[in-house]
């Protein structure tokens, strides 16, 4: 159908001819991206006119006008119409008639309608007090009646703004600034509001209203085809989901993908992500300069008058070798030449970082264009300037987006051209994979007094996950990314395999400390044998902490910490030449040992709670501030019998405890006391709200163990009261026996979904395959549990290779079942 038969049908079939006209627009695969957007807007425009012209008389001194994205001419599938009805004052009655005769038609085909009914003076006066009304008339734009209404209307609202602008365009300013706090940023979010969020649609037209104040304008490359990008994205999101809805949901991105005609998801949130850089980045320029501008026109005057006239010449501060600061920015000093310079670029870098001060748009620019590629191997002032760069703390952030904003960073590492961007589909990571990399070597900085070589740790940072652009593991990937990357650094043979050997074992102290027993001296051994030095172990313990913070809040906590603590001191005592000794049953402390016979006593469990904190550590290993809460550790004691594992889980998940570290054993009773008892030694913590008393537990407890309580119908209750939002398939559990992990012991590895009687489910298959547990090492990230289990027979014997691959397959098959 071509647009004339489509206009054809809304003059011969009135409102129902438009609401067919329509749906063939939008069903016409042909046609996507701005001609749609275009031709519905003029579907629209259309209709609408025929809605104005339609009564017995014409009405004067009227006009219908749209603004907002409307205005633009730029109609998703679900978007509101934003109208005004414009007139002279001198009839309301006929234009009370009108607004009626055009609103209702509206209202009839359940299209979102956005209405107003004004004089041009009362237009003006909403505006001065209503930003968002005001941004809404700047693209104003004449669908029908007086056409000299509308004109006069637009040029009053574009001197005003003009007028207006040093005073609106800081509210202006404010406002996106409050909606960025609120909304997050569009690069980053998993789900983001292609709307809202900072780097979105809000800002691209933030930027036109800047534009037309006269008072600074946005840098243009790439910004109107990443608005287009992000209006494409709306349309398909609008068409697939069938709602007015700006949230790319993760259930909705396939669909969405497939829509556009693009790979998949990951695809999709790339091109995004893109977008809202390049928006975002506008942004914070066109932003600076409005301040710069701001500041200069309240200065002026009175340089003017201290001077006698005459224009100021700006100060220039010298930074570095042709770098120097001007007007809160650095530039370049007028006598550098990126084309004889090629370290220009990472110097000028390095000296914005270290002042925390902005590279200037045009800087950076003119080295993209002019600046000479790097030899290989880099020269050492190079290789300096980086490590500059990346241990300048937070202020490197924003210097480094500057100079990928203009491609110098796939210049200097074309290797980055595959991570940048990349979304992370994990709860815990808050950023792109790119952005990650930069955050950890922000957080890096803060332990360079802790290493003996901070540039060494400075540049593993920013490379550890680089293997994650490429298909398998991406730390197998990245350890040969990293060894071509340093070597053309200019870092030499010794220290490329230092930072090789960091990127490939970056997980191997959380992974460890987290998931293994390290009473076990073959844990310690493994550990030794990866690092191999003293020196590249205190690297990666700083390189552990810094990727952790990096991540995300789940992902760090005094409780991990101390376990990887504790996992570097016993390997570098094994690095230093001390064998780890043979593990020995651990003497039971007196409290123990008096629950132990307590339990012997009664006959039933008997337990204990008790808080454990750590003082938080600070950059210089020196303890600050309150203690924070490590958890509470919760030891029972309980007769050996069948089924304490589970029971004990699955008590504590009734109420609410997150088990973070398990340890059960038997326990040795004092001369003279019979019997066996089971110690379970266990650190928790509440989900939300208080602790359960004791009693409490050890009495749920009593009936788990004697089968009147019935954890799994009172779990399933639970789940059923409170069901679970609707939300992207996660995938199936995975169990693995880790081979040669113990000579103690079979360790099964269970990785996960985390819900709530996850363990309990876990100790109940493992009861029921036989086996005796002798400890868990539990730990969850983000919604993603990843545990170990050391395991034995009957005798205390580590499994059969046959029977544990059993177990661990009859394991999986519960948890996917």
């Amino acid at each position: 159908m071509t647009s004339t038969d489509v206009h054809k049908d809304v003059e011969d079939s009135g409102p129902s001819g438009y609401a067919a006209a329509r749906l063939r627009l939008l069903q016409e695969g042909a046609r996507s991206g701005p001609p749609r957007r275009s031709a519905l807007s003029e579907l629209t425009d259309d209709w609408l006119a025929g809605l104005f012209s339609a009564g017995s008389e014409q009405p004067r001194g009227v006009s219908l006008i749209a603004v907002g994205g409307y205005g633009r001419g730029e109609l998703s599938p679900r978007s509101d119409l934003d109208l005004v009805l414009l007139h002279d004052g001198s009839d309301p009655t006929a234009v009370a008639a009108l607004a009626d005769r055009i609103w209702y038609p509206v209202w009839d085909l359940g299209l979102a309608l956005d209405h107003s009914v004004r004089t041009p003076g009362e237009a003006r006066k909403t505006a001065g007090e209503d930003l968002k009304v005001q941004l809404g008339l700047l693209d104003a734009r004449h669908i029908a009646g007086d056409l000299g209404l509308t004109a006069g209307l637009r040029t009053a609202v574009l001197a005003d703004w003009r007028n207006q602008a040093p005073k609106r365009l800081p509210e202006l300013q404010e406002l996106c600034a409050e909606r960025a706090e609120r909304q997050g940023e569009l690069q980053y979010l998993l789900e983001p509001d292609l709307k809202e969020a900072r780097g979105g649609l809000r800002d691209a037209t933030a930027l036109r209203a800047v534009a037309a104040s006269w008072l600074a304008d946005a840098p243009r490359e790439g910004l109107d085809n990443a608005r287009r990008r992000l209006l494409d994205v709306r349309d398909a999101l609008h068409l697939t989901t069938g709602r007015a809805t700006d949230r790319l949901a993760l259930q909705e991105q396939d669909q969405v993908a497939a829509e556009l005609g693009l790979l998949d998801a990951d695809t999709l949130l790339r091109q995004v992500y893109e977008a809202a850089r390049v928006i975002s980045y506008a942004s914070d320029v066109t932003w600076r300069e409005v301040g710069r501008v701001l500041r200069s026109r309240s200065v002026r005057p009175r340089l003017r008058a201290m001077l006698g006239g005459g224009k100021p010449v700006p100060e220039r501060s010298p930074l570095a070798e042709g770098v120097v600061e001007q007007d809160g920015e650095v530039v370049l000093a007028r006598a550098a030449r990126p084309d004889r310079d090629p370290v220009l670029p990472l110097r000028a870098a390095a000296a914005a970082a270290q002042a925390g001060l902005p590279l200037s748009l045009h800087a950076v620019r003119r080295m993209a264009a002019h600046a000479r590629p790097l030899p290989t191997p880099w020269p050492a002032e190079a290789r300096e300037q980086l490590v500059t760069l990346l241990g300048s703390g937070p202020s490197t952030v924003d210097v480094w987006e500057a100079l990928e904003a203009e491609g110098l960073i796939t210049q200097l590492l074309p290797d980055w051209e595959r991570v940048r961007c990349r979304p992370q589909r994990n709860a815990v990571h808050i950023w792109t994979v790119d952005r990650h990399l930069i955050e950890t070597a922000v957080r890096a900085s803060e332990f360079t007094r802790r290493v003996h070589r901070p540039d060494l740790l400075l540049v593993a940072a920013l490379l550890h996950d680089i293997g994650k652009g490429w298909p398998g593991d991406h730390s197998v990937a990245g350890e040969i990314i990293a060894r071509d990357v340093a070597g053309r650094i200019g870092f030499d043979r010794d220290d490329v395999a230092v930072l090789a050997a960091l990127v490939r074992h970056h997980l191997l102290l959380v992974d460890t400390a987290t998931r293994r027993d390290l009473d076990d001296p073959a844990t310690v051994r493994a550990v030794a044998e990866a690092v191999g030095s003293q020196g590249t172990l205190e690297l990666l313990h700083a390189l552990t902490e810094a990727d952790a913070l990096a991540t995300g809040p789940a992902a760090w906590s005094s409780w991990r910490g101390s376990l990887v603590a504790d996992l570097v001191k016993r390997v570098a005592a094994v690095l230093a030449g001390d064998a780890p000794e043979e593990p020995e049953a651990a003497a039971p402390t007196a409290e123990q040992e008096r629950l132990a016979i307590e339990a012997v006593a009664t006959g039933g469990p008997v337990l204990s709670l008790r808080a454990q904190t750590e003082p938080p550590v600070t950059a210089e290993d020196q303890p600050a501030g309150d203690p924070e809460p490590l958890g509470v550790e919760l030891v029972i004691a309980v007769p050996d019998q069948p089924g304490v594992l589970p029971a004990v889980a699955g008590v504590l998940a009734v109420h609410r405890l997150t088990v973070r570290t398990a340890e059960l054993r038997a326990l040795d009773l004092p001369d003279g006391v019979e019997g066996s008892v089971l110690l379970l030694n266990w650190r928790v913590a509440a989900q939300y709200g208080s602790l359960p008393q004791a009693a409490r537990l050890r009495a749920d407890l009593v009936r788990a163990l004697d089968g009147s309580l019935d954890i799994a119908g009172r779990l399933a209750e639970r789940d059923a009261a409170y069901p679970r939002r609707r939300g992207v398939v996660a995938p199936p559990a995975r169990v693995a026996v880790a081979s040669a992990a113990s000579r103690h012991a079979t360790v099964i590895e269970v990785r996960a979904q985390d819900a709530p009687g996850l363990l309990f489910r876990i100790g109940q298959a493992l009861e029921d395959a036989g086996v005796r547990m002798r400890s868990a090492h539990v730990s969850t990230l983000g919604a993603n549990a990843v545990d170990a289990f050391y395991v034995t027979d009957a005798k205390g014997a580590p499994l059969a290779s046959a029977e544990a691959a059993s177990v661990a397959r009859k394991l999986e098959e519960t948890l996917r079942g």
